[in-house]
């Protein structure tokens, strides 16, 4: 326990100061506005890096892949299961908020009155036209702002895929973009020091400002990821790994589970939980070459829990500026965002600062409400580790599946007997 606390000591410390917040912001009422200029010095100093670390995280990745030889049967399997899985998710949690939203009529009136946010009247597109406004920019210098971070992504890919196919005369660049991408990692660690200080200002203030009501939005928030979190483990998961090997496939997954669970809820490390997650997927019966493909790379690709917040960061936002949700290409936006969220952006150092830019962007909501989002990701981030870590556990039994046949689970205990 002593070690878990010294290594995981951060997110415990960050949810206290957000509680702290709440509760200084309560007692002192309006007054706790003295503190707002800190929460606003930690958003800006995470917003400033944002363009660089997009751009360096993203190419350096593509960049650098050495042997696309292994991109065979494995990984084709893999991404679809990874997409698929993603959009599953998505969709249920889109369902989730639609029959119990998460932020309710009294704290969204709050939080409007604190913004003071007219919603900004879109401009009159075809639908041709918003995807190219969305993918694209009309000059380079408009990458370099925030406001065009899906932009930025795509550019971000496409000179990364140069550099790679550019063999030995890329490699210079390539070693660059891996440097680059290793200090603005080491930036977001510096600037995430703060966060206990800028987040729990922030809270101070806005709950001094609108009282106990906004504290009672983000625990209706809370309560119901968690209820849509116990579902998908239980429920989803169990037909998942049914889908993968039958009544067995079912059986030794809840046998083997409890280890990387465990892990997730006392660490909210994904990282943490890949050498328990290899040690289970092996008791599982998944072959080694599988199990150390899929394992280490979904743990950053694969992650079910950022795309259920993904969705409750943007359904939270709709419901806060009464926007539509009911059309068809709000939903497929909503969807489609949040898997990019979860799955693309989860991937990414910081990938929750920059997630919520992204949803900021792409949907035109005022900057002013970057730190009301950011609190979601902390609140709820123990559930969506336990999440992301089990499902890539999930992830490996479907691509086993896939690769070495309806039969696996048997033909594994066979070979142990």
């Amino acid at each position: 326990m002593k070690v878990i606390l010294k290594k995981h000591w951060f997110t415990p410390v960050l949810i206290g100061s957000i509680i702290l917040g709440g509760i200084a912001g309560v007692v002192f009422g309006e007054k706790a506005t003295v503190v707002q200029p800190l929460g606003d010095l930690f958003r800006n100093l995470l917003i400033m890096m944002i363009v660089p670390l997009v751009f360096f995280s993203v190419s350096s990745a593509i960049a650098n892949m050495k042997e696309m030889k292994r991109f065979g049967k494995i990984m084709f399997y893999f991404l679809i299961v990874v997409a698929a899985l993603g959009l599953i998710t998505a969709i249920i949690g889109f369902i989730a908020t639609q029959i119990y939203s998460p932020v309710d009529a009294a704290a969204a009136d709050s939080m409007r009155h604190l913004l003071g946010a007219v919603e900004q009247q879109p401009v009159d597109m075809t639908p041709m036209e918003r995807f190219v406004s969305m993918v694209t920019v009309e000059d380079f210098s408009e990458l370099l702002t925030k406001d065009h971070v899906l932009q930025l992504i795509i550019f971000s890919f496409l000179f990364g895929t140069a550099t790679m196919l550019s063999k030995e005369k890329g490699r210079p660049m390539a070693l660059f973009l891996k440097s680059g991408s290793d200090v603005f990692m080491k930036f977001v660690e510096i600037i995430m020091y703060f966060a206990p200080i800028g987040l729990g200002a922030y809270f101070a203030a806005t709950v001094g400002t609108l009282g106990p009501q906004i504290v009672e939005g983000y625990v209706r928030t809370f309560v119901l990821y968690l209820a849509v979190t116990a579902f998908m483990f239980v429920v989803m998961y169990s037909l998942f790994a049914y889908f993968s090997g039958g009544r067995r496939g079912v059986s030794v997954f809840w046998k083997h589970i409890p280890g990387t669970a465990v892990t997730a809820i006392s660490t909210c490390s994904s990282a943490a939980c890949i050498p328990v997650n290899l040690e289970a997927t092996r008791k599982m019966g998944v072959p080694e070459d599988i199990a150390e493909t899929i394992i280490p790379l979904g743990t950053n690709t694969n992650k079910l829990g950022s795309v259920l917040g993904g969705v409750f960061k943007i359904v939270f936002l709709f419901v806060l500026f009464e926007k539509d949700m009911t059309s068809f290409p709000a939903i497929i936006s909503i969807i489609g965002v949040a898997f990019l969220v979860g799955v693309v952006i989860g991937a990414v150092p910081g990938g929750d600062t920059i997630g919520v830019l992204l949803i900021i962007s792409v949907f035109g909501f005022p900057p002013e409400v970057f730190n009301l989002i950011l609190i979601i990701s902390t609140i709820i981030d123990i559930p969506a580790t336990l999440l992301n870590s089990t499902g890539n556990t999930i992830a490996t039994l479907l691509v086993t599946r896939f690769v070495e046949g309806k039969n696996w689970v048997s033909n594994s205990l066979t070979t142990k007997a």
